[in-house]
């Protein structure tokens, strides 16, 4: 007999793992409604709730472990943890994953694989249900505080990332799940057809980027809902909230070895990896480059592979925000100033490069320069402070060098903006750029950081400069159209069609909504296996039909031949 901490009991048939389904009914979740985002109200219990925690946090060192098989390793290699606002303030340090941490943990995710495969849907759905609940409530607090405090992201920011959309992806994959599960083929004359679907055959490698705490856990849990196990590298510049995500998934009743955290070297770990036979897929947030190169790593290693893995990925973007003459200006001003500025500009989908039309210009620059002005920085724990910090040196110094070299070119007027300092936390204010030349590289090139490049054009240049928008950059992730006129929008959803994954009309290009918006890109943007829906749990199973004869031939005569 196997136990799972008490909760699921495996009933010996004859097979070596055990059949742990002992269910069979058949079950339809209801299509979950989207976790209501908490206003954090000042003079609120949510806010004093919120502020408490993050005092608490702040003043605790955290000892942060691998976690192998539902054990804690520690390695002695450790880095500290800090706030990117006050890199000076360690939160706490974590131990480093080396080759026989990595091998362990992939052996470990195998054994587990051995029952988490067999586990009836509904009970892993289960599991994925309670961290959602978890997430949403008793551990909304620490999840949020964890994500302000390591992450620099303000209250809101937080409060839709780490609480709202972690659950949103917990709750609409376990009914994206049931909905594909219950997919079966036609049944015909003296036949029964049925697919069933397999988890893949081994370990998905999931890579998860600093900038989103929800993304931290849906690159891992959406394979485990679908009965795979993982083997999971988190970014080191979030492993605060990604230690409490594996901490609430044991809370839940995951069982050990499903999900292995090994935090260290991205390098030293792809390479254990992706060279064992059993690697099965790779679930990915990054940079382009990264990407580029485990997809190049992957493909050296086919004919080790037990089977041709899977390989998911979003990854960069230069994402526009392009105006028509009759955009609502207060809108659009709006739109630039929160779609670029939100988050530092450190989201994926954060506009970064806008086309205007002369003939609104000198309107919209009052309205933009006005609300940039009202634009607070500072510590994101205050919350009447909108930006944060940049998360580290190093993209600190990368937004740095754009900007002085702008501020050096003919070619650019900086508008506003443009100072910088990392004294204290890596701050950069949000800074406004317009570009004479359109193909300037801050026009093309994904910065990842607070800083907007506007190009003009001649009004009746429209769909010349649609075009200029479509081939100026190799990404094609998120985009948005202002226009009142109805034509105009069409005209660009056209020639647009493949510039953005995510397509906006008179919207700013972030804010996507599991359930909503499926979100993902393709070109330089990755694979665009929109995540929080069907399209991407689709990839981690593979299909095995199975027909079943009931009165199979007897002779090898087909009846034209009688």
């Amino acid at each position: 007999m196997l136990t799972y901490k008490g909760m699921f009991v495996a009933l010996k048939t004859g097979r070596e793992e055990g059949d742990i389904r002992m269910n069979n009914a058949v079950y339809k979740l209801e299509r979950p409604t989207n976790e209501p985002a908490r206003d954090y109200l000042p003079g609120s219990e949510e806010i004093a709730s919120l502020l408490e925690e993050i005092k608490r946090q702040s003043a605790t060192t955290v000892e942060i472990p691998l976690i192998i098989g539902g054990k804690e390793i520690r390695t002695g290699d450790t880095a500290d943890v800090v706030m990117p606002h006050d890199h000076r303030h360690k939160l706490g340090f974590f131990h480093k994953a080396g080759v026989d941490e990595v091998r362990m943990a992939i052996d470990c995710a195998l054994e587990a694989r051995r029952q988490w495969s067999l586990l009836s849907w509904e009970e892993r759905a289960a599991i994925a249900l309670k961290v959602a609940e978890l997430v949403s409530t008793k551990c909304r607090d620490l999840l949020n505080s964890a994500t302000i405090l390591g992450q620099s992201k303000n209250i809101w920011q937080a409060e839709i990332d780490a609480a709202c959309e972690t659950a949103d992806f917990l709750r609409f994959n376990a009914y994206n799940a049931s909905e594909l599960f219950s997919a079966q083929p036609v049944q015909s004359f003296k036949t029964m057809n049925r697919v069933e679907y397999r988890p893949l055959e081994g370990f998905v490698y999931a890579v998860t980027p600093f900038n989103f705490t929800a993304i931290a856990c849906n690159l891992n849990m959406a394979p485990v809902v679908m009965g795979n196990v993982t083997v999971w590298k988190p970014a080191t510049t979030s492993i605060l909230s990604s230690y409490y995500l594996m901490k609430i998934y044991q809370e839940a009743g995951l069982p050990d070895g499903v999900i292995n955290f090994v935090p260290g070297s991205g390098s030293a770990i792809s390479d254990a990896v992706l060279k064992h036979p059993y690697f099965a897929g790779l679930h990915f947030t990054g940079s382009s480059e990264t990407f580029t190169a485990l997809w190049r790593q992957i493909a050296d290693n086919l004919q080790h592979y037990r089977s041709y893995p899977r390989v998911v990925g979003e990854t960069g973007g230069k994402d526009f925000i392009f105006a028509h003459r009759s955009a609502d200006l207060d809108e659009l001003a709006t739109a630039i100033a929160l779609g670029a500025f939100e988050y530092q500009g450190q989201k994926c989908s954060a506009a970064s490069r806008g086309y205007i039309p002369r003939s609104i210009w000198p309107q919209l620059r009052e309205k933009l320069l006005d609300r940039m002005s009202r634009i607070r920085m500072g510590d994101p724990a205050d919350p009447k402070n909108l930006m944060g910090a940049l998360i580290d040196e190093k993209s600190f110094d990368g937004i740095v060098s754009h900007i002085t070299a702008a501020q050096k070119s003919p070619d650019v007027e900086l508008l506003f903006g443009g100072e910088y300092d990392k004294s204290k936390g890596y701050f950069v204010e949000p800074t406004l750029l317009l570009c004479e030349d359109p193909h300037y590289v801050t026009m093309r090139t994904e910065l990842f950081g607070p800083v907007m490049s506007l190009t003009l054009y001649d009004d009746d240049r429209y769909e010349e400069t649609l075009k200029l928008c479509d081939e100026t950059s190799p990404y094609g992730l998120t985009g948005s159209i202002f226009s009142q006129d109805k034509y105009a929008a069409m005209t660009a959803c056209s020639a647009l069609r493949y510039a953005a994954g995510n397509f906006y009309l008179n919207d700013k290009t972030t804010g996507a909504m599991v359930g909503q918006q499926p979100f993902g890109g393709s070109r330089m943007s990755g694979t665009n296996d929109k995540v929080g829906s069907v399209f991407n749990l689709i990839r981690w199973i593979s299909p095995r039909a199975v027909k079943e004869h009931f009165l199979p031939p007897r002779d090898i005569v087909y009846p034209h031949m009688t």
